[in-house]
C-alpha cells in the first residue's frame, strides 16, 4: 500500500469538478473494469461532479459490463483531472485527448517503464488495476461510496487479470477484497458466464489449433492465426487472441504463444509463460507487460521466427539452470 499516493489522488479528485477516465488500446477485462468501477464510485460519492469515461477502443468480450460515455469538445479536457488506469505507457492509452488535462495521474500494476502523468501510484506486484481500485475503495470507505455494479466490475476485472485467482501475484489481501466486493450482492454466476461461456465455432477453433500447434526444443508451445483461419471460423481478433489460454497446461511447455493477424498487416503477439519471465522477449517486439503474460507486435515472418527463438533459448536456459520445474 501506498498511502501517500492514495492520499494525494483522493485530495485531487476532491479538488476537481470534472475528471475523465481512460485505459488502455484493445482493453481487457481489468482496463475496463477499473475505469468502470472506478467511475461508479466516484459518481455515486460525488453526484455533483462531473465524472466521465471516454476511450477511442472497446471490447467485445466486456460489452456485457455496458456503454461508456460519447466523446466530448477538446476544449472540455482542460479544466478535468484525467485518471489513466491499468496503462504502462502513454503510448498505449487509449484516448489521446488525456494529454490535453490540466493535471494527470496514473493508476497501475505493470512493470513501471514509462512515467507519464503528474501522479503516479504503481504497485507491480499487485494481481491488477482493480485491487487497487477495490484497495482505493477500502482504505477511504469512510469516505467513498459503493454499490453492487461498481462491485462486480472491479471484480471482473480481479477475476480476469489474476486467471481466477490462480496466478501468483495473488495474494491474502486480494481475496479479501474480493470477499469485500462480494458482500456488495454481485451475482457471481451471471457475471462468470458472460465472462466464461463461449461460442460453439470457438470449440471448433480449438480443436483446429490442436491439431496444427508446434513445440519448439525446448518446449514453447505456439500457432498462428491467420486471416484465413479467422475467417473460416467466423471469430474476431480479440476473440482470436483469447486462444492463448488453449495451450496453458501442456506438460514441459512453461511458455506459449499466440500470433495473431490483424487487418492492418501486423500480427499481434500473445505471450504467456510459468515460472520463468516473459516481458523481456516482448519488450524486444514493440511490447511489454507482466513477468509471465506479456503482449507484442511483429511486422514480419521473419519477425515471428525471431520472437520464437529467442523464447526457446531463454526456456532453454531456464530448464538448464532450475530444478523442480514440472
Amino acid at each position: 500500500m501506498n498511502l501517500e499516493q492514495m492520499n494525494i489522488i483522493l485530495d485531487k479528485i476532491k479538488e476537481y469538478q470534472k475528471i475523465i477516465l481512460f485505459r488502455h488500446i484493445r482493453p481487457d477485462g481489468d482496463a475496463v473494469g477499473s475505469t468502470k468501477g472506478f467511475r461508479e464510485i466516484l459518481r455515486l460519492t460525488y453526484p455533483d461532479k462531473t465524472v466521465l469515461l471516454i476511450n477511442a477502443d472497446f471490447s467485445d468480450y466486456t460489452a456485457f459490463l455496458g456503454e461508456e460515455d460519447a466523446p466530448i469538445a477538446e476544449e472540455e479536457y482542460k479544466d478535468a483531472l484525467g485518471i489513466v488506469l491499468d496503462t504502462a505507457t502513454k503510448d498505449r492509452i487509449s484516448n489521446p485527448l488525456y494529454a490535453l488535462c490540466r493535471e494527470t495521474v496514473k493508476i497501475d500494476h505493470h512493470i513501471p517503464v514509462q512515467s507519464y502523468a503528474t501522479y503516479e501510484w504503481v504497485e507491480e506486484h499487485k494481481s491488477s488495476t482493480c485491487e487497487m481500485v477495490a484497495e482505493f475503495y477500502h482504505t477511504f470507505r469512510d469516505q467513498l461510496k459503493i454499490n453492487e455494479a461498481a462491485a462486480t466490475y472491479l471484480y471482473a476485472g480481479m477475476v480476469t487479470d489474476s486467471g481466477r485467482f490462480r496466478f501468483r501475484s495473488v495474494s491474502g489481501d486480494t481475496l479479501r477484497y474480493a470477499g469485500m466486493l462480494m458482500d456488495q450482492g454481485i451475482d457471481v454466476e451471471h457475471l462468470y458466464a458472460n465472462l466464461y461461456m463461449r461460442e460453439f465455432e470457438t470449440f471448433k477453433l480449438q480443436a483446429y489449433l490442436y491439431s496444427h500447434m508446434k513445440i519448439t526444443e525446448n518446449g514453447v508451445a505456439y500457432f498462428h492465426i491467420t486471416d484465413k483461419i479467422r475467417q473460416k471460423f467466423g471469430i474476431s481478433v480479440e476473440q482470436a487472441s483469447a486462444s492463448v489460454s488453449h495451450m496453458d497446461s501442456i506438460k514441459g511447455s512453461l511458455i506459449w504463444i499466440a500470433f495473431i493477424d490483424t487487418p492492418d498487416g501486423s500480427t499481434r503477439v500473445r505471450l504467456r509463460s510459468r515460472f520463468l519471465p516473459i516481458n523481456t522477449v516482448a519488450e524486444h517486439y514493440r511490447g511489454g507487460g507482466h513477468d509471465c503474460a506479456s503482449g507484442a507486435t511483429v511486422k514480419s515472418r521473419k519477425e515471428m521466427n525471431a520472437l520464437i527463438k529467442e523464447a526457446d533459448a531463454l526456456l532453454g536456459e531456464y530448464k538448464r539452470t532450475h530444478e523442480g520445474w514440472i
